[in-house]
């Protein structure tokens, strides 16, 4: 087994030990399930009232009124569960004082970033996948197209996979876990709040870049089952300049210690 995997195996398992992987879990999934009945239900609603206004079954978008809302409030819940599965990637590390170790041991620095971030992207996948039995449980009873549900499916794994990013990130800057969820938190509100600063520029260089960095559009185009390259772009070099700052954060601690 490659060092990356056995460092990905090692992650998942100790998730699974400690309640955390339970936790975040069971209260990612209250949530989604909570507001996909909501949803549900408010579709319900409406269209029990326009039967009875028109006398026959009206025709609803239950790709747009119920399955678009569910995602984008997805993406809130992801801005304050996803820190929690990233405060402790590094940061135990060095408090439990097993970054040297780590360090010394016949890893790359490399190896030691993907296998963290692999292990948390696949706990987050997992916590994602199990959020399906929602849409499969509608297909008796309302038409809908899969198609922009995949891709909104596939725009969620790609914005928790930045959330993610960033949260290792944060972790590796200290060996608190409080501190590296606020952290994380914070690296996720700016960049989040970058599209909010965009419309206050509008129609300037200053605003265009803002909005583009900002992952709100970039996530909506994908959830109205839109894939664009600089979507795709903009993700995967999120994720990647992330992961970079963690390299560059842990090789400046190893020549420090």
């Amino acid at each position: 087994m490659s060092p990356v995997g056995a460092i990905t195996r090692k992650e998942i398992r100790s998730y699974f030990v400690s309640p955390i992987a339970y936790v975040v879990a069971a209260v990612f999934l209250l949530l989604i399930g909570l507001l996909s009945y909501l949803a549900v239900l408010s579709v319900s609603n409406r269209s029990l009232q326009m039967l009875r206004l028109q006398g026959n079954m009206p025709e609803l978008n239950v790709n747009e009124m119920v399955f678009r809302p569910v995602f984008e409030n997805m993406a809130v819940v992801m801005l304050l569960v996803v820190p929690i599965l990233t405060m402790r990637l590094l940061a135990e590390e060095k408090k439990l004082k097993t970054m040297e170790l780590l360090l010394t041991s016949p890893v790359t620095i490399a190896d030691i970033v993907l296998g963290k971030f692999f292990a948390a992207f696949t706990i987050f996948a997992g916590m994602l996948a199990l959020t399906a039995s929602g849409a499969l449980a509608l297909v008796p009873f309302a038409e809908f197209r899969w198609t922009p549900i995949l891709t909104a499916y596939l725009g969620t794994l790609l914005l928790g996979g930045l959330f993610l990013s960033a949260g290792l990130f944060a972790s590796s800057l200290t060996e608190n876990q409080i501190i590296s969820i606020m952290l994380s938190f914070g690296f996720l509100l700016i960049i989040w709040l970058f599209g909010w600063a965009g419309q206050l520029f509008s129609d300037t260089v200053l605003g265009a870049i803002l909005t583009y960095l900002s992952p709100i559009d970039h996530f909506l185009n994908m959830i109205k089952g839109l894939i664009e390259t600089k979507d795709l772009v903009y993700f995967l070099a999120g994720i990647t300049f992330s992961l970079f700052l963690t390299y560059r954060v842990i090789e400046s601690q190893r020549w420090r210690s």
